[in-house]
This record gives structure tokens, C-alpha cells and sequence, in this order.
């Protein structure tokens, strides 16, 4: 499979992905009483309403990306603080929910038969558990920032929201220092958590995924 046909298949199962993602936000936050979302339409299973071009981009080119955040406005929550962490842990787990069908889904198909339909699951396997651990991260604006914040005490809590203004900037710093200079920082933390749960989705079946991602890693980055 050469460069371009990777990528093509790449495409769909990021763009899914992301999509998914936001929608779950979306929906708990309209499930626990606040209707921001469904009210901008947000609320919704169309990619082109959640994708941020340039967070798409730098998906593909860096490693790292995002799409548009869902609006969710706390006031509209009976308790703002724990209401708030169900929203934010919704994406992850939509993510690694995902990841678990296609899990089971991969294990059950010969990828020398089904090559484009293993490449296609393969990707949703690695692109949603990666997905999943690095929006857990306890950094703003990532999703386990606001799970921290939903669990420590409220004084803690205040002072984490003090620090939000710092993360963002963090967050890309790290990601261009590992693109740039090769600090490999993101790696240390995330690759052993991701492969793991990349091999325990997928079982007999990793060495195959393996090589697909071997593959398209070289790909991208050359």
C-alpha cells in the first residue's frame, strides 16, 4: 500500500473520530441540562460542524490535534463542578468505545484478505485509544483537566482553574519541541500507555496492526 492510499484511508477514521469525540460532549452536556450545544448545532454527527482546519492539519503533520470545541455553559448544570467532569470524560470514553469495536471487529477478519478493511481498523484502534489517553492528560484544555478539577476539593480546584491559562501554551510548546528538536517528551509519557492498550484491543492481532503503523508513521513523517 503506498503513501497516498494510507492516507486517504487515514482520513475518514481521524475525521470520525474527532466527530464522535465532540458529539459525546455535546450530548451528556444536553443529557444533564444544558442545551448550548443543540442550540449552535453542534449537536450533531456532521463533521464539517466539529473539524478545525488547522487542528486537522496538525493532526496529520504533527502528531497533535484538535477539532472545535463543543460550548457548554456550566450555569445550566445542577452542579456545575461534577457536572462539568461527566462532559468532559464523555470524549474520551466515546473515543475508547470505538476503539473496543474495532478491536473486536479486527480480530475476527484476515487482514491478507481484507487488507483496506484491517488498515481501516487498525487506524480506529491506534487513532482512538491515542485519542482517548492524550485528551486524559491534566492539562487545559484537555479533558482530564476539567475530570481533576470534578475531583479534588473545591479550594485545589480553584487553583488548577488559576493555572488553565498556562496550559495551552504548554501543551503546543511540548508538542513543537518534540517535532522540532526530537525531545521525544510526548512519547516517554504517552507511547507505552497507548501501545499497551493497542495490544490488549487487538491481541493476536497487533503484530499485523503493528506493522500498519510502523508503516504509516514512516510515511507521514517522511
Amino acid at each position: 500500500m503506498n503513501k497516498s492510499q494510507l492516507l486517504i484511508l487515514m482520513i475518514p477514521v481521524v475525521i470520525f473520530s474527532l466527530t464522535v469525540h465532540e458529539y459525546s460532549h455535546g450530548r451528556i452536556a444536553f443529557l444533564l441540562g444544558d442545551n448550548t450545544a443543540k442550540r449552535l448545532g453542534r449537536l450533531s454527527f456532521n463533521p464539517l460542524k466539529h473539524l478545525d482546519p488547522i487542528g486537522t492539519l496538525f493532526f496529520y503533520f504533527m502528531g497533535f490535534g484538535w477539532a472545535k470545541p463543543v460550548p457548554v455553559d456550566p450555569r445550566n448544570f445542577d452542579q456545575p463542578r461534577r457536572d462539568m467532569m461527566y462532559v468532559a470524560i464523555a470524549g474520551p470514553l466515546s473515543n475508547l468505545a470505538l476503539a473496543v469495536i474495532c478491536g473486536f471487529f479486527i480480530r475476527i477478519i484476515d487482514p491478507y484478505d481484507s487488507w483496506i478493511l484491517f488498515t481501516l481498523l487498525s487506524f480506529g484502534v491506534y487513532i482512538n485509544v491515542a485519542l482517548a489517553i492524550f485528551n486524559l492528560l491534566p492539562v487545559f484544555p484537555l479533558d482530564g483537566s476539567s475530570v481533576i478539577k470534578g475531583l479534588v476539593p473545591f479550594n485545589i480546584a480553584e487553583h488548577l482553574i488559576g493555572l488553565d491559562r498556562f496550559g495551552a501554551f504548554l501543551l503546543i510548546g511540548v508538542v513543537l519541541l518534540d517535532h522540532f528538536a526530537h525531545t521525544g517528551i510526548l512519547g516517554v509519557v504517552l507511547w507505552v500507555p497507548i501501545i499497551t492498550g493497542v495490544q490488549f484491543l487487538s491481541q493476536d492481532a497487533f503484530p499485523d496492526i503493528y506493522n500498519v503503523l510502523r508503516i504509516s508513521f514512516s510515511t507521514i513523517s517522511g
